[in-house]
């Protein structure tokens, strides 16, 4: 059950790199603030996997394993944009939920590619939380066309598809430990996307490079926290399902609506206090699940 802390570790480092990715948006755009996380994730992830070399046998990618990477780390840039797409049309409550449907896409498209066991039980412990976070999310959702709804769950499919890239690419490796495996792809996508996001920038919007290289500062303490979640993120694919990981992490939702609760005095409505009940059951649910295979 080593994944449930790396999760966990994982949520709790994203919470910051978040709040340090909101800092920057204000200040340079959303889409240089998001090219921030590959492009100052990138040495850090460089560095950490240096020093591992150093260690221990750094396995090498092949065509299989490199093939995984570009599918995760292109689906998971798409799945940004969608998401702010969906976000323009209906707004961050609902852009949000319809994105965390991506466990159940997760699950679907890890039995179809790499036959992962699916079960009823774990499917219904993914579907519960899911339920969970579209009452958590207190959207209206009679706002906003279909094509808002396509583009949210497009997100949702995309992003569960750059954890299943993520997942295989790990897989394929040869050779290696967890740890090890997990970091050759974290620092291998990040180059990926690095290139993908500086050839982006320089084409369509280079305002954009100069707004990040004129907050270097800041955007470093962006990439340093981004790539330590990663790792845990990577190091919880490669221990089990990606759909496990997505799902559990789904328990930061309750957590940050108990600590809004606490710190900012903003009350919840029963509908929400339902729907965290059910992240939380659909999550143990899941563990249940998972320690009995």
């Amino acid at each position: 059950m080593l994944w449930v802390l790396a999760t966990l570790i994982a949520s709790v480092a994203q919470t910051a790199r978040n709040a340090a990715q909101a800092g920057l948006t204000g200040r340079i755009g959303t889409v240089a603030a998001t090219a921030v996380r590959f492009i100052f994730g990138l040495p850090f992830a460089a560095i950490v996997l240096a020093i591992a070399a150093a260690l221990t046998a750094v396995p090498m990618p092949g065509p299989a394993s490199f093939g995984w990477v570009v599918t995760g780390a292109v689906a998971q840039m798409i799945a940004t944009g969608f998401l702010l797409m969906t976000m323009k049309g209906r707004g961050f409550g609902v852009a949000t939920a319809l994105s965390k449907t991506e466990p159940v896409t997760l699950a679907l498209i890890g039995a179809l590619l790499l036959a992962e066991p699916l079960g009823w039980g774990r499917m219904g412990a993914i579907a519960t939380a899911v339920l969970g976070i579209l009452l958590v999310s207190g959207a209206n959702w009679s706002r906003g066309g279909w094509r808002s709804v396509a583009t949210g769950i497009a997100a949702g499919a995309l992003f569960g598809l750059s954890a299943i890239g993520f997942r295989g690419a790990i897989l394929a490796l040869p050779e290696g430990g967890f740890l090890i495996r997990a970091l050759t792809v974290l620092t291998l996508t990040l180059t990926v996307q690095t290139a993908l996001a500086l050839a982006w920038l320089s084409v369509f919007d280079r305002q954009a490079l100069r707004g990040i290289a004129r907050e270097w500062r800041g955007s470093l303490a962006a990439g340093a926290l981004g790539a330590f979640a990663s790792l845990f993120w990577f190091s919880g694919f490669a221990l089990t399902s990606a759909a496990n990981v997505r799902t559990l992490a789904l328990v930061e939702v309750p957590l940050a609506q108990l600590v809004s609760g606490r710190l900012f005095r903003q009350g919840a409505s029963a509908r929400q206090w339902v729907g965290m009940a059910l992240i939380v059951a659909g999550v143990g649910w899941l563990l249940a699940v998972a320690a009995g295979q």
